[in-house]
């Protein structure tokens, strides 16, 4: 399988790359970086090319065959406050990247036999407790937004005969990227606990059930539309965050308040003080099965074995 990755160079594209690369040299892989040179650790097998996340520029005739590509480009939400600036650079990464994609499918004569787009279950905004399916319908906040924006830049390639998946992520944990290195220091200095009230539902996934589930999405060509990735049963923030406790072995009952963490990070702290009871229904449906299921033995995998991609 020859697969092209943009965002290849992050946690997931990382994790994604090195499943596909497992398979002695069965599957080739490309990935799409602003720097290529300056990438610090590229991973061995993978071809690096230049882009400029805007255009297929320099690029596009390279799909020319491939059986995929895998959007997966956008700047991290959780880099700093919500500035006007910087949403725009949220918003106009996934964007530009989503409409270079479809760019380049459409100049190229042989096609991709498929596309598998990025998106997150963000899309539906905060909600309680309420079960959401893929069916559920989109919010009205910031994320929704962008949610919604990104999955429609890459829209158009279905009527190019080109089959599209998105993906709909949770909160991916990794042990040694993302969030749950921030969530584990409180806990490390014993002042962890719940953000806000606790109750608010909290969509993980391990990261290797990320590699799996992109792996299988990909292989499966009945698969098509929108699939969630998340953990069966997400749990309530206040119920992770005693399972992290249990795992480190360190206190958990210590809350955040939730005005403490909108001083500090504005109106970005929606990410930890709202959740979506997001379940991963049609992917499981096709036959895909968790191997880290159940919240606690995937954060004793992370924090005592680190990644099993």
């Amino acid at each position: 399988m020859r697969v092209l990755i943009t965002g290849g160079t992050g946690m997931i594209g990382r994790a994604l790359a090195t499943n596909l690369l497992q398979d002695n040299g069965k599957n080739e892989v490309i990935v799409l970086s602003r720097n290529p040179e300056r990438i610090r650790k590229p991973q061995p097998g993978v071809q690096y090319l230049g882009w400029d996340g805007r255009t297929a520029q320099g690029w596009g005739d390279t799909i020319e065959n491939f059986d995929a590509i895998v959007n997966l480009a956008g700047e991290s939400i959780a880099a700093g406050r919500w500035t006007t600036a910087r949403r725009e650079r949220i918003r106009n990464s996934r964007i530009n990247a989503g409409r270079a994609v479809t760019e380049a499918l459409l100049e190229v004569r042989v096609k991709p036999r498929m596309l598998l787009q990025a998106s997150a279950v963000g899309i539906y905004g905060p909600h309680g407790d309420e079960i959401i399916d893929e069916n559920a319908p989109s919010g009205t906040d910031f994320l929704s937004h962008v949610a919604v924006d990104w999955e429609d830049s890459t829209a158009t390639v279905d009527t190019f005969g080109v089959r599209r998946v998105v993906v709909r992520l949770g909160v991916v944990l990794s042990a040694d990227s993302g969030a749950l290195p921030r969530m584990v220091l409180p806990f490390r200095f014993f002042a962890g606990g719940p953000l806000g009230h606790g109750r608010q539902r909290f969509p993980w996934i391990h990261l290797a059930d990320v590699a799996n589930a992109l792996r299988f999405l990909l292989e499966h060509e009945e698969a098509q539309g929108v699939f969630h990735l998340t953990a069966p049963v997400p749990p309530t923030n206040a119920e992770f965050a005693r399972a992290l406790g249990r795992v480190l072995k360190r206190p958990s009952w210590l809350p955040v308040p939730a005005f403490a963490l909108r001083l500090l990070f504005g109106e970005m702290a929606t990410v930890l003080l709202d959740g979506q009871n997001a379940v991963p229904q049609r992917l499981q449906t096709l036959g895909f099965h968790f191997r880290y299921g159940e919240m606690e033995a995937a954060l004793r995998n992370l924090l005592q074995k680190g990644d099993a991609v």
